[in-house]
């Protein structure tokens, strides 16, 4: 069968086809449509997907056959060199942030970007001189909307002819995920492959805090908003089960859909092949379909080679990236003038500008971590940073690239009148990340056009409001707090004790005041939307979202940069970051503004705060850096509520593994 196949394949190339080799890495599924699957293995599905996985193979050494007598009449008088393919190389390793640091100018790069990702495998594309892009994963961490992003540019490169291969010293269900999109998986020989289905985790911290002494009071608006869960109870509501639920299998979906698109399993085949692969070797992942080959790294050019049919070198390192600006640390005068610079962030021809909403949101300017850690977004700095766009002229249009969990009612509102202020003068349009839940998505209402990737978080429309009692804990720290209130309502504000009823449905009312307005600015910027379906803090996934009218695209950023340019008529366009870099000045004000404090008086909150801290210096090493991250932010949040009781936020201590 395997010479009627290589016959086959000789045989039946027009002049205008691609070379076998060529044909070979065409889409998995696209080999099947273009080549007769009928006349290769009589319909039976199984066996042509394990054709497919031949096809380089066998089209490479159809390809020799061919031309075994033009590289006898080669060998005879022709002194040329032998052909060589170029091709790209890419390394990928930790995650990708969504916008380079404040001081990326200065050459202190807080690691690789998203879009500079992107923008690399789309050089590849545009590049006559390059067959193919290897991309070796070091250590990455990356998330599903990431990979999405990522594996669209890579679609782009193979419709540009390109070849696309993938090799990690061993995959998991993220390198998986990445190499559906590839032509070639390959690991390291010896390397090992899981796909074992998606786990998650949920946190519940009511017995913890009252074990602790603290006396959790919440009040929330939206049967299924969750926030008050994680603090409230012991175990998930029936409202909370539903909806998570749903969001989880709506993302299961998806992972699903993606594997099965990429290497050619039906529902039934994922299955067995999960079942199988929840721990599998080198070996078996070939066997099961995962993986192409299993090659050392250092002999992977030369299986490049083959598959090539031709030596094969790599052209182009796409991780050579120009740092910043270069100081000969020798020269004083080198230093001084360095400090005296201020970074460039004026658009000088059309200019499509993102403004990044990347984080919990808070009053007041961003910070690059609170409590613990974990960076936030400012109200004010995003202002700011609105102010500057509207400033510049050459900027012809924004796309707000939106990554939050929501934060502060106030704000989210501040940050939307904004929005606001600058769909007056440009056009803005919105692309969401791994998520725009409860103040992300109050924000994201302001955009004209929503993107979502299929597997981005988008939702929770709903309001919550809370505070920790601490009395408890106060006793078992033997921490002596003596309350002392003037005014009608200043007792709102203890930290001792929970409120009363009466204060409850003061604070219920303000909430459902902010309620109202979130739903109101939902209904204004999505006519249509039926909020007895998405609103309550319901969660979706993206693709269930575009289908309640809650995202218009299914798309990364760079879809939403490039269609508003289209859009607008901007055939060629420059792109700038906001908010803007840092100067040297006022980079030393933030290293040193976490060192320096005035002394002053210390009010009960910050007793709380502290008192909190030493509990979960405890728990960080009890509960591990991932888990402990995830209680820090959710902790994060809910310290938000000493200055402000309303938040729009969503639950995040939620692992998915």
């Amino acid at each position: 069968m395997k010479s009627n196949w290589v016959s086959w394949v000789t045989t039946n190339k027009s002049s205008e086809d691609l070379n076998a080799c060529d044909l070979a890495f065409t889409n998995r599924t696209i080999v099947a449509v273009e080549f007769d699957a009928n006349r290769v293995v009589k319909g039976n599905e199984i066996m042509m997907k394990k054709w497919n996985r031949m096809l380089p193979s066998l089209a490479c050494a159809a390809s020799q056959i061919a031309l075994c007598g033009i590289a006898a009449n080669a060998a005879s008088g022709d002194t040329e060199h032998a052909p060589t393919s170029e091709i790209a190389w890419l390394e990928l390793s930790g995650t990708p942030t969504e916008a380079a640091g404040p001081f990326a100018w200065l050459g202190m790069s807080d690691g690789e970007t998203l879009r500079s990702l992107v923008e690399r495998i789309d050089e590849v594309a545009y590049d006559d001189s390059i067959d193919g892009l290897v991309i070796r994963v070091k250590d990455a961490a990356i998330g599903v909307t990431q990979i999405q992003e990522i594996g669209r540019a890579m679609n782009r490169l193979r419709e540009a002819g390109k070849k696309t291969h993938i090799f990690a010293e061993n995959y998991n269900t993220s390198e998986l995920l990445l190499g559906a999109y590839a032509d070639e998986v390959i690991v390291q020989s010896g390397g090992t492959v899981s796909l074992p289905g998606m786990h998650m985790e949920e946190m519940f911290l009511r017995d913890t805090l009252d074990w602790i002494g603290v006396k959790p009071d919440y009040v929330q608006i939206g049967d299924y908003k969750g926030a008050e869960e994680q603090m409230m109870n012991a175990a998930p509501s029936e409202a909370w089960n539903e909806n998570i639920t749903g969001l989880l299998d709506s993302m299961y979906g998806n992972m699903q859909e993606m594997l099965q698109a990429g290497y050619g399993f039906d529902a039934n085949e994922l299955d067995r092949v999960m079942k199988k692969a929840w721990w599998a070797s080198d070996k078996q992942g070939i066997e099961l379909g995962l993986i192409d080959a299993a090659v050392d790294l250092p002999d992977l050019i030369d299986h490049l080679g083959v598959r090539y049919g031709q030596d094969v070198e790599v052209a182009l390192d796409l991780n050579e990236q120009a740092g910043g600006i270069e100081i000969d640390m020798a020269n004083p005068f080198a230093m001084l003038s360095m400090f005296s610079q201020e970074p460039n962030h004026t658009a000088r021809r059309p200019t499509i500008a993102i403004l990044h909403i990347d984080g919990a949101i808070v009053d007041g300017d961003s910070t690059a971590g609170g409590f613990l850690g974990g960076a936030s977004v400012g109200s004010r700095t995003i202002r700011n940073a609105i102010e500057d766009i509207l400033d510049q002229d050459m900027i012809k249009g924004v796309v707000v690239r939106i990554d939050s969990p929501g934060g502060s009612a106030i704000a989210s509102e501040i940050i939307w009148q904004g929005i606001e202020r600058l769909r007056e003068e440009k056009p803005v349009w919105v692309s969401v990340g791994s998520m725009a839940a409860s103040g992300g998505y109050y924000i994201a209402v302001g955009g004209e056009k929503i993107y979502a990737e299929q597997s981005s978080i988008v939702g929770s429309i709903g309001v919550v409001g809370g505070k920790l009692a601490m009395e408890g804990v106060y006793d078992k720290l033997n921490i002596r707090i003596v309350e002392r209130n003037r005014g009608p309502m200043a007792s709102l504000n203890s930290t001792l004790k929970p409120w009363s009823s009466t204060e409850r449905e003061l604070i219920r009312a303000k909430m459902q005041e902010t309620y109202d307005q979130f739903t109101g600015h939902v209904v204004d910027g999505r006519p249509g939307i039926d909020l007895n379906k998405t609103a309550e803090g319901r969660l979706f996934t993206g693709n269930k979202a575009k289908d309640l009218n809650m995202v218009d695209a299914i798309g990364g950023l760079d879809d939403a940069m490039h269609e508003l340019a289209a859009d607008i008529g901007m055939d060629d366009f420059e792109v700038l970051e906001f908010p803007g870099p840092l100067s040297f000045d006022e980079l030393l004000s933030d290293m040193l503004g976490g060192f320096i404090r005035s002394p002053g008086v210390t009010n009960g909150a910050q007793h709380g705060a502290q008192a909190l801290a030493a509990a979960m210096l405890t728990l960080r090493e009890v509960l591990g850096p991932q888990r402990f991250e995830m209680v820090r932010d959710a902790i994060n949040a809910n310290l938000q509520m000493r200055d402000e009781p309303v938040l729009m936020t969503m639950p995040s201590i939620i692992m998915f593994k």
